[in-house]
């Protein structure tokens, strides 16, 4: 009875006033999810636990990409590039020296720098051994010069202290980072907070220790990282006059293909024919692939289960809203009757679609961010890895969208069917 009084006050068709059709239209379909609370809050259930699932899985996809591409940075040189000056040509197996060879420069490197932007960035490089004087030994150092602040350059991270700040990178100031193995062998016995502030004696001169490279697997090296400006007093001097390089590091490791791309055609112009004067090293082909291909595959078997889940919910809305037409065929008859149009019937149950998914989505996000910060959690107890989940208004606003979508898409054929009836045969259904 409720539903036939709703319908009769529905006001009789005016061309006039189709305005007034669409708001009653709209009205009388949030009304009659308001009279079955059970039905809307089972079918809502379906939507819920579908935008659950997308947001879940897209934010704790979110956190482990974030991972994994953390722990390419740090232990990986996928995402650097080097431009190497030929010094030298192979001769008869004999190793002939260039006298002739580019030396780049930092003007080169904030050349390279700007046309990169903002995909990747430049520095220059320059390495080689030093003598470590440690009490009364000496022991041999790889020492590494760089133009911009370490480590996150070299795929490395700080157990203790600080990077060179933008004042040491420019002045004539003798800092130094050292490796865990170097901090060892300079202070046995004491923390890696404890050995930040001593001097470390490379090649004769005092260097302030700054910072310590947290330890590498299977890497005990003793290393040291100092400023370009202060490259000839850490290295140990060398005949011929030494090459810098040029370290590129890209921010993305799909970029890498095409930002090594853009560095060979800013080498033809600084070079003009440069293959037999310089080569671009890393990139690393095959891995790179591999990586690329693992993140992708990641994310397209993530989005599966989430669509799935989502489908899933979409079907019970179908089944909810078809059932509906069924049992509310005498009232589409009486609308119709009294003045409402095809699609004014068309968008009233369009309108509960939409308010059913609208409503689920509100919740499942919810529910969703919970469980993934909840299933995180449970990830790093189990793990020990600092896997967290990402939080983005993007994976938000998808959810918000699809779910709007998966609402019109899986409400449209109850909807079209209701609209097609014929007002005579639905109000004699039985």
């Amino acid at each position: 009875m409720y539903r036939i009084e709703t319908a009769l006050s529905f006001p009789p068709y005016n061309a006039a006033r189709p305005n007034s059709l669409l708001g009653s239209s709209l009205q009388v379909g949030i009304q009659t999810l308001r009279v079955n609370p059970l039905r809307t809050v089972l079918s809502t259930l379906g939507v819920i636990m579908g935008v659950a699932s997308i947001v879940a899985v897209l934010a704790i996809g979110d956190g482990v990409e974030r991972y994994a591409r953390t722990q390419i940075e740090e232990t990986t040189d996928l995402l650097s590039l080097v431009v190497l000056p030929t010094t030298a040509d192979v001769i008869d197996q004999i190793r002939v020296p260039r006298t002739d060879f580019p030396v780049f420069t930092s003007a080169d490197a904030d050349s390279l720098s700007a046309r990169l932007a903002p995909r990747a960035r430049a520095a220059i490089l320059l390495r080689g051994p030093a003598r470590v004087t440690v009490r009364d030994s000496v022991r041999g150092a790889a020492v590494t010069a760089l133009s911009v602040a370490p480590p996150e350059w070299l795929h490395s991270r700080l157990a203790a202290g600080r990077s060179f700040s933008a004042m040491e990178l420019h002045n004539d100031d003798r800092v130094a980072i050292v490796s865990a193995g170097l901090a060892a062998v300079l202070a046995p016995g004491v923390s890696a907070d404890s050995v930040v502030g001593r001097t470390v004696l490379l090649e004769g001169h005092d260097f302030r220790i700054i910072g310590v490279l947290a330890a590498s697997t299977g890497r005990t090296e003793l290393s040291a990282l100092v400023p370009i400006t202060v490259a000839d007093q850490a290295l140990a001097p060398v005949l011929s006059p030494r090459a810098p390089s040029l370290l590129v590091r890209s921010e993305r490791v799909e970029e890498v293909p095409a930002i090594k791309a853009e560095v060979e055609r800013w080498l033809t112009g600084r070079l003009g024919a440069w293959h037999d004067r310089a080569t671009v090293s890393g990139g690393q082909g095959l891995r790179l692939d591999q990586t690329r291909q693992a993140i992708l595959i990641f994310k397209l078997v993530m989005g599966t289960f989430a669509g799935i889940s989502l489908v899933v919910g979409g079907i019970g809305i179908m089944n909810v809203l078809l059932a509906s037409v069924t049992e509310r065929t005498r009232e589409i008859g009486i609308r119709k009757a009294a003045g409402a149009r095809g699609h004014d019937i068309l968008l009233q149950f369009l309108a509960e679609s939409v308010a059913i998914t609208s409503v689920g989505s509100v919740i499942g996000m919810a529910l969703g961010l919970a469980g993934a910060f909840l299933a995180a959690a449970m990830m790093r107890h189990f793990t020990r890895a600092e896997l967290y989940a990402a939080f983005t208004w993007t994976t938000l606003l998808v959810a918000a969208l699809v779910s709007v979508v998966t609402g019109l898409v899986f409400g449209t054929y109850p909807a079209l069917r209701a609209a097609r009836l014929s007002a005579i045969d639905a109000i004699r259904h039985e």
